[in-house]
């Protein structure tokens, strides 16, 4: 059996499209995922300039360094995501992954599937969850389309929406419903960033609770932020040998189950033994 191939999500960090000299910088920053920003980020002014210079970036060869890039458009419900779409339907290099934010139905991403493949391009699709119309069909969203490999929790909007307090109390409804949702269709879930930047700490709390809840990685809105939510997602020594012998045991066995130090192991457990290894290998290539 071929050991399936796993990107770790464990953290990722916005780069404004209007300024692409800043995108090797973010790069480079240790993140697993780079997202160049063409919605909130960007003035209304700007988001023309915005989107021809981000999409020029994937017009050369990107490397194979293990940073997942994705591009943020607007939302499909304005006319900013309309003209995305149709300018990433009109390149021939398009961006290898595409965020959409501000869902509400599943309607939305099975559009932009039906005319990324229209067209051709293999675009992998993240959706943000951060209105309380995704969040009732979470789980609808969560299996509309086989390009959806991530899942984020919109807090802030969230938050908004439900005029509640930007809290973990407060939105542990709305993050469990998510963290349901995606585990439903074995996709990765991650934590809208901490918007603290002085309180380090704090941010290492938040990102362990996301963690512990079943999220797979947190947003950062600064690279001061991104080692310490690379070390909570990042599995123990132990945790890593563990999934490696399950990994070996279940594999030389080929049956669909083994018996691991007295504890029954089956074939859906074998995605987060895979995603351990993946991030292993990540850390220590």
């Amino acid at each position: 059996m071929q050991t399936p191939i796993v990107q770790p999500r464990r953290s990722f960090i916005f780069t404004p499209g209007l300024k692409p000299e800043m995108f090797p910088k973010a790069l480079a920053s240790g993140a697993d995922m780079v997202c160049i920003e063409l919605e909130d980020g960007i003035a209304p002014k700007d988001k023309a300039t915005a989107r021809q210079r981000a999409l020029a970036l994937f017009e050369t060869p990107q490397a194979d360094d293990g940073v997942e890039r994705i591009l943020r458009i607007n939302s499909m419900r304005e006319r900013f995501g309309i003209e995305d779409v149709q300018a990433i339907l009109a390149t021939d290099t398009p961006p290898p992954a595409v965020m959409m934010p501000k869902v509400r139905t599943p309607d939305e991403v099975v559009i932009l599937d039906q005319l990324l493949a229209e067209r051709g391009h293999a675009t992998r699709l993240h959706v943000i969850i951060e209105t309380n119309a995704a969040l009732e069909a979470a789980y609808d969203i969560a299996h509309c389309s086989d390009r959806i490999d991530a899942m984020f929790f919109g807090g802030i909007d969230m938050a908004a929406e439900l005029r509640c307090k930007n809290a973990w109390d407060q939105l542990f409804y709305a993050r469990s419903r998510v963290v349901h949702a995606a585990a439903s269709k074995s996709l990765d879930v991650i934590d809208v960033p901490f918007m603290d930047l002085d309180d380090i700490e704090g941010m290492r709390i938040a990102a362990q609770q996301a963690r512990d809840l079943g999220f797979a990685g947190k947003g950062s809105i600064h690279p001061k932020q991104i080692a310490v939510l690379n070390e909570v997602f990042t599995p123990s020594a132990q945790d890593i040998d563990r999934a490696r012998k399950i990994i070996q045991t279940f594999e030389e066995a080929d049956t669909g189950l083994v018996v691991i130090d007295g504890k029954l192991i089956e074939k859906p457990v074998m995605r987060e033994m895979y995603r351990i290894v993946s991030i292993a290998d990540r850390v220590c290539a």
